[in-house]
Formats: C-alpha cells, structure tokens, sequence
C-alpha cells in the first residue's frame, strides 16, 4: 500500500488516538475514552510496525513512534495492577454488589436466619425435637464441645494452643466447603441453594436451642457470637449468589437461557469471592478468639457485638462514595 493512501485512511484514527492522550495527560478523560484506549493503544502500534516494515518515510514513522511512545507513558500509568482491583473489590466494590443485589440477599438471608431462629425457639420449648434432626451421638458431642468446664471450646476441645493453626485450616476448609455447597447447587434451578440454607439454618437452630436449654448458653452463644458475623452472613451471601444461578435459569427474560446464566454467574462468582474474605476471617476469630475461655464470656459478648455492627455497616455504608474500580 502506497503511503499516501496509508496516511489517508488512518489519519482520522491517529487524530483522535492523539485527542484520547491528550485528554489522559491533562487528567480529564471520561470513562468511555478510559476503556477504549487499550484498543485504540495497540491500533497505534500495528501502523508503527507496519509503516516501519514497508520503509514509510522517517516523517511518518516518527509521527507514529511518538504517538506509540505517550500511549505507552498511559497505558502503564493507569493500568490497574492486580493488587489495587483486589482492594478496590473489597473496600467497595463487594458491598455495592451485595446491595445491587438486594433481592438474591435478602431471600436467602429470610430463608437461612429465619429458618434458624425459627427453629431454635421450637428446640428450646420442646427439648426432644432436636432429635428429629441431629442424632444423639452428634447432640452429645456438641454437649462436649460446649461444656462449661472445658479448657478449649469448639471442635477438638483437647487440643493445646498450639493446634490453633492447624484447627484455622480445618475452619477454612469446612467453611468453604460448606459455601462452595450452597452455591454451586443453585444449578439447580435455584432448588440446591434453597434446601442448604434450610439444612443449616435448622441445624444451626436445633443446636443452638438444644445448648441453650441445657445451661450451657452462656458458653454457646460467647463462642459463635465473634465469628458468626462473618460465617453466618457468608453462608447466606452464598446463597443469594446460588439463587441468582437458578433465577437466571428459571427467569431468564428475553435472553438465551445460556447468556442469562453467563451474565449471572459473572456477578454470583464476584459474590463468592467476598464470601471466602468473610470465611478466611471467621476462620482466624474462631481458631485464635472464640475457642479461648480466657477471655469473659461478657467480653466476647462486647467484640462479638461490635464485630457484627462492623459487618452490617460494611455491607450497607462501603463504596457509597466515588467508585472505585472493582
């Protein structure tokens, strides 16, 4: 191609390229020129190299490398590294998209806290009911692990400070296990989900209710009540993520079935990811706080209740302002 036809069919491309660096250099470009940049950036390259491969004057091939060479200065400059959308997810993006899906959230929040409330309450008025869910080996080793006298609380109460780091992995793996559980299953048509935050909740509850009308309430409740706030809510954002998968199948509007499922499970996997940042932290407070019987029962009270203010203040506050990339 002659060079004169070259430039004629590109110039307007590397005018406005030059518009779009402009715009960057004096800090003033919208988000539209943002994302089409690194399009327009690797354009600009392609006619360097080409203008140089067919021996274009020294002019021209200078016109683009700088043009090339300010796309570059740019590009690198307000690339985001991994580092900073990690912290931009999580010190607003995440809770933006919990409240953007409000609906997913709150149904999963009614069916799984519900569930155990309702269920608690039912256990601790009727003692045998608990039977009809946990087996007496199982009541009786939640009566162990609970138990006022003992020197470690939670599971494996034998073990000595210097297990704590091995049960924070056990606390991990079983957590989001548990999540990873109630979230995939929304496949389902949303059914999987559905009966995993029934399942917990009412095992949770029948627990819970059981402990409590045994006398051993105080040592229950000071143990969960630190890193329920973040295992709790995680296992119900989990499912709101899993519900999301099955309304898309079930409800997916005008759109293939196929692209209604991708759409979703782009925003149900960005759910998840701030669940396991939920479960990673619960697993730390349980492993290292809630299973010491240092600490007053009235003092785990007072952290789990700030602990729990935290959360629900990140969940509805974070991100309100500007927005940061996610």
């Amino acid at each position: 191609m002659k060079q004169s036809l070259f430039e004629s069919r590109h110039q307007a491309e590397w005018q406005a390229f030059a518009s779009q660096l402009e715009a960057l250099e004096r800090g003033k470009a919208d988000s539209q020129h943002s994302r089409g940049f690194a399009a327009a950036y690797r354009r600009q390259c392609q006619h360097l190299a080409l203008a140089q491969t067919r021996g274009y004057s020294s002019r021209l091939v200078e016109q683009l490398q700088q043009l090339a060479m300010r796309g570059h200065q740019q590009f690198y400059r307000h690339r985001s590294p991994l580092g900073a959308q990690l912290l931009g997810f999580l010190l607003g993006g995440f809770p933006r998209l919990v409240r953007e899906e409000w609906r997913c959230v709150l149904s999963a929040s009614l069916l799984f806290f519900g569930s155990l409330l309702g269920m608690g309450v039912l256990v601790y008025l009727f003692p045998d009911l608990v039977y009809s869910l946990v087996d007496p080996e199982q009541v009786g080793s939640m009566e162990r692990m609970y138990d006022p006298d003992a020197s470690r609380l939670g599971r494996f109460a034998e073990r000595d400070s210097g297990d704590d780091w091995m049960m924070f992995g056990f606390y991990i793996m079983n957590n989001i296990g548990i999540a990873f559980q109630t979230f995939a299953s929304g496949l389902l048509l949303g059914l999987g989900s559905l009966f995993y935050l029934l399942f917990n909740g009412l095992m949770i509850g029948a627990v819970a209710g059981h402990l409590t009308q045994i006398g051993y309430g105080q040592t229950f409740w000071s143990f969960v009540i630190g890193h329920g706030a973040f295992e709790l809510t995680a296992i119900a954002l989990a499912g709101a993520a899993g519900l999301k998968l099955g309304w898309a199948l079930l409800a997916p509007g005008r759109l293939p079935r196929g692209e209604a499922l991708r759409l979703a499970a782009a925003r149900s996997v960005r759910l998840v990811g701030g669940v396991i940042l939920f479960l990673l932290l619960a697993a730390f407070i349980e492993a290292y706080w809630s299973s010491m019987t240092l600490a007053s029962a009235n003092l785990k009270y007072l952290v789990g209740a700030g602990l729990w203010a935290l959360v629900l203040a990140y969940l509805l506050l974070a991100g309100r302002g500007r927005h940061a990339p996610d």
